[in-house]
């Protein structure tokens, strides 16, 4: 069946990634993949998280906020509400698993990077936007850290980028926007590392069960557009 975007089954929309948009954070990064459109600021703070110095804890710590502005999507959400959004909690706390799984503590030192992510515009595909766009703004901070020679080893290990895939209408497709997410069969959501390691994957049979064979050849998808995101970020980060 045809996509209402009309892309191929394994096609992804358009992606862009512009660095430098704040002129005040350490690292930052407006990503666009279609009609979704997230800014990710990424904040040094020169000490540890409060838990780690009570705790006697060597290294770093990096984590991350999502959030969607009032009018991300068709209809305005109060900032009341949105603050108390336990999916924005749950898709925060996923960014902040995705960049550590991908960063050596020790080596970043005992510093502090926070990346917020704030949906400007969503059309499907806000957690993964954020965790890609979030690992630019976390490279760029830490390539502040090293420029101003708070650290001497770069202590990210890897590239990390996450994209969508799933079952609409029968057949398996890449990169879901809204429409497709809406009424799809099958919706999951891939973090992968540069290796071509999963770090995370949340699969869900929207309207009846998946079996292994499906779920083996959505890998498959998610990561060949895993791949063209992180060769896209390093592109920028050049």
């Amino acid at each position: 069946m045809l996509r209402p975007s009309l892309r191929k089954p394994n096609q992804m929309r358009h992606v862009s990634l512009e660095t430098g948009v704040n002129k005040w954070a350490e690292g930052s990064c407006l990503i666009k993949i279609g009609g979704t459109h997230v800014l990710c600021n990424a904040s040094v703070d020169l000490n540890q998280p409060t838990w780690k110095r009570m705790q006697n804890k060597t290294g770093g710590w990096v984590t991350a906020e999502y959030s969607m502005l009032p009018r991300a999507n068709g209809t305005r959400k109060g900032r009341e509400a949105l603050m108390k959004d336990n999916r924005s909690a749950e898709i925060s706390r996923l960014i902040g698993r995705s960049l550590r799984s991908v960063v050596d503590m020790e080596k970043l030192g005992k510093h502090t990077i926070t990346i917020d992510c704030d949906v400007i515009q969503g059309d499907g595909g806000t957690r993964c936007a954020s965790i890609t766009g979030a690992f630019v703004a976390l490279s760029l901070a830490v390539r502040w850290l090293l420029n101003n020679g708070r650290i001497n080893e770069n202590p990210i290990l890897d590239n990390v980028a996450a994209v969508s895939a799933g079952l609409w209408h029968g057949d398996l497709i890449l990169d879901l926007d809204y429409e497709e997410d809406c009424v799809a069969e099958m919706d999951a959501n891939f973090v992968v590392s540069g290796s071509g390691k999963f770090v995370e994957i949340q699969a869900t049979g929207e309207q009846h069960p998946f079996d292994a064979t499906q779920l083996s050849e959505l890998m498959n998808l998610a990561s060949q557009g895993c791949q063209q995101l992180i060769d896209l970020q390093n592109q920028v980060l050049e």
